[in-house]
């Protein structure tokens, strides 16, 4: 981010993970992760809703030399451990379902 913010390319870059998922898979993911016993919700998709999100992060490959390192299944528990000590102190940071 601070070669980007100390660059002189403008407009929108694209960092997250190129790993194509269904949002049902994102859900599974975020209830491991969170809460195993939240129910997940299923809603109509609005007409021009993507059935899978993969970013294109070509941009910041060729201007940052930047790629993911971490899939999201590794990732999300060391941001929900990351978000708690910041937001509560909480020093322990390994468990991740208090939210």
């Amino acid at each position: 981010l601070m070669r980007l913010m100390e660059g002189e390319h403008v407009g929108p870059f694209n960092l997250g993970n190129p790993g194509e998922f269904t949002m049902l898979e994102l859900a599974k993911v975020v209830q491991e992760t969170i809460d195993p016993n939240a129910k997940i919700e299923f809603r109509p998709n609005t007409e021009d809703d993507p059935h899978k999100r993969k970013p294109d992060i070509s941009k910041a490959k060729e201007l940052l030399g930047w790629e993911p390192k971490i899939p999201l299944h590794k990732g999300l528990p060391m941001m929900v451990s990351d978000f708690r000590q910041r937001i509560f102190g909480d020093q322990k940071g390994g468990d991740s379902t208090a939210f």
